[in-house]
């Protein structure tokens, strides 16, 4: 399959597997190369496996923790625990891109192995407040620097016909690994420190896979290492690999002669990475103020205020509903486009939304002292708008994992290549941002406003969500990187998309 503008630097690595010749000419076989593609994808996409377990063990973990770090949790002590890890997150991503670029691809990903390490082990042994929250931050740094590296790597080796799906991969673990955290959390109900250290086991697993996990061909091209990118090239099962090399290079060539600089004053200046960023930044805040990870952090306390008696339980359900519909997207994502998977899917996180704080309106549960979550009003979760409220979460979750929990992960694929790494560590910096915010305030606003004006904050932003990726998010499907590039030069490309047979000529 070859690109329609003439330029081979963007073709799939591995032969497209309806070709008739089962070797490249690389001497390598295709279903050799389609398993290297896998394994490498799977092994990277780990980080999202422990990026999931510990954005979800944390809700387990508030539920049980009761008076282990020294005093009765406040509601500062609980918002600050769960929004260390988004703050820390937001500090590491930028500084991964900037690393991902001197350092390469590889070698990021196993600093954040690590760290997850570390930070497991750190928070197993907690002993106060602080400690925790210490334990937190250096998971928080590795959760950052995963997220906004693994995307790049695995999209820098895929194929462009299968570039949504194995980006995906990474969502699947996470949501996998949510999944886990909530089966973790009740199997060892009230023994928190067992949960939170089992983060290390996945960890120590990546860091076995690493040891022969071969760096980015293109970031290997972008540092002038011809012969080791061409060597991957091979193992990847190109055709040609010095021709692609050749182009890559070129690529590179004609992006250094346009710059204006910096690379952050290139991001920032040339119009089609500066619609790039916006793009990218955008989706990603959207996929956090929607209220997703609200959820993740505090859905037990959240069941255990309406009434439920097995809120860890409960929320296992939120986490399988996750996991089962970002299977759909995985599937659907490179057939159905991904500006149309959200909108259609962002009604109906609205719709869900909305019934939530409809329920909310018939629940008479409210946390009734205003620092700590020890005294909850008790509420029969027989309770017919109980139950309609957890379906109604189930609803807004699976809505979302089918179109917002996976499509901003696709972010590298809206840049060139040498802004890429610093526009995917910005634009996941965005996500941290966003996800801090929604960590610090969720609880404060459930006092302040009531949880039905809460849930409504959050049908608000999802509305101007739809909205904006109407107006602004063309579509990528199918199109290799240098397309999506020219996509953005002259707009925005959003009906330039719909005929993307077009670009090139």
């Amino acid at each position: 399959m070859r690109d329609i503008t003439g330029d081979d630097s963007q073709q799939p690595l591995i032969v497209d597997e309806h070709d008739d010749d089962t070797t490249a000419r690389s001497g390598v076989p295709k279903q050799k190369a389609r398993r290297l593609i896998w394994l490498l994808t799977l092994s990277a996409g780990l980080s999202g496996l422990l990026f999931g377990y510990d954005t979800g063990v944390i809700s387990s973990t508030l539920v049980s923790i009761h008076e282990d770090l020294g005093r009765p949790l406040s509601t500062f002590d609980l918002s600050a625990i769960t929004s260390s890890t988004s703050l820390l997150a937001l500090v590491a991503s930028p500084l991964a891109g900037h690393f991902a670029d001197v350092l390469g691809r590889r070698p990021v990903i196993a600093a954040a192995c690590g760290l997850f390490i570390f930070g497991a082990l750190f928070q197993s042994a907690a002993t106060n407040v602080w400690t925790m929250i210490l334990g937190r931050s250096i998971v928080g740094a590795a959760v950052g620097a995963a997220s906004a590296v693994v995307p790049l790597y695995i999209a820098e080796i895929s194929p462009a016909d299968r570039r949504g799906q194995l980006v995906s991969v990474q969502s699947l673990f996470i949501t996998g690994g949510q999944v886990v955290a909530y089966v973790a959390g009740w199997a060892v109900m009230g023994r928190w420190r067992w949960s939170v250290g089992f983060g290390s086991v996945p960890a120590l697993i990546q860091a076995a896979l690493l040891v022969g996990m071969p760096e980015s061909p293109r970031w290997l091209v972008l540092k002038g290492r011809d012969e080791e990118a061409t060597a991957v090239f091979a193992r990847l099962g190109h055709d040609d690999c010095d021709h692609i090399v050749a182009q890559v290079k070129h690529e590179v060539k004609e992006e250094q002669l346009s710059a204006s600089g910096s690379m952050f004053k290139e991001l920032m200046t040339v119009p089609a990475n500066r619609r790039a960023l916006t793009i990218a930044a955008g989706l990603q805040a959207l996929q956090q103020l929607s209220g997703f990870n609200s959820l993740m952090y505090f859905s037990a306390s959240i069941f255990a205020m309406v009434g439920f008696t097995s809120p860890i339980g409960t929320s296992l359900c939120i986490s399988v509903s996750n996991f089962v519909f970002t299977l759909l997207a995985f599937a659907i994502i490179d057939r159905v486009g991904r500006r149309r998977i959200l909108l259609y899917s962002i009604p109906f996180m609205i719709l869900g939304l909305a019934s939530c704080a409809l329920a909310f309106m018939h629940i008479d549960a409210s946390l009734t002292d205003s620092k700590t979550l020890s005294s909850i009003t008790s509420v029969d979760a027989s309770n017919s708008w109980s139950l309609f409220l957890l379906f109604a979460l189930i609803f807004y979750v699976a809505a979302y994992a089918s179109g917002l929990g996976c499509v901003p992960w696709q972010q590298s694929e809206l840049f060139s290549l040498s802004v890429r790494s610093m526009g995917s560590g910005l634009a996941t910096a965005t996500n941290w941002t966003s996800n801090f915010i929604v960590g610090a305030t969720f609880l404060p606003m459930i006092h302040t406003l009531g949880p039905s004006a809460t849930f409504l904050v959050y049908v608000f932003v999802c509305l101007m969500g739809y909205i904006w990726v109407w107006r602004y998010f063309p579509e990528t499907m199918n199109l290799e990187l240098e397309q999506v590039k020219q996509l953005l030069e002259n707009g925005w490309g959003v009906k330039a998309s719909e005929r993307p047979s077009d670009l090139g000529r």
